[in-house]
């Protein structure tokens, strides 16, 4: 068993603090605004960004995320049944679906080139949110990785 590939034989409850976190590939797609059409439970997501969301794509008050942001989730402590509400190339998603990191993944390749050149990232096309009413009209389609 290769203890740098923890992904493929830990739950996500079983990993550490650190393990956690570098499941993150840092897209930054899971700080765009989102909707939902209730029928379906289809999620659209908007070029919309929260702005904390830095050009780095790293929120710039991680720690006081939630309590600044009161939508913000929280991914290690909202039930497992909401990371719908994540981007189906996200780590923890896929892992709790049962699948395996995309083959762009920072774990995978060593670093986020892949993931920036497959355009599974936030791009300077996301605008900040403070002072913008989101509506509906800023919906975008994103890269979706392969399954």
């Amino acid at each position: 068993m290769n203890a740098t590939n923890f992904w493929q034989h830990k739950t996500l409850d079983e990993m550490s603090s650190a393990e956690w976190e570098s499941l993150c590939d840092g897209c930054g797609l899971c700080c765009l605004h989102k909707f939902e059409d209730e029928e379906t439970q289809q999620l659209e997501y908007t070029c919309v960004k929260c702005q904390y969301l830095g050009s780095d794509r790293q929120c710039q008050v991680y720690d006081e995320r939630t309590r600044r942001v009161p939508d913000c989730l929280n991914v290690r402590d909202i039930p497992k049944a909401q990371y719908r509400w994540l981007p189906e190339s996200c780590a923890y998603r896929r892992l709790y679906e049962g699948k395996s990191l995309p083959d762009w993944h920072p774990l995978v390749t060593g670093d986020t080139k892949a993931m920036l050149e497959g355009g599974y990232a936030v791009g300077e096309w996301a605008i900040p949110d403070q002072d913008l009413d989101v509506t509906e009209d800023f919906i975008v389609k994103i890269k979706l990785s392969p399954t």
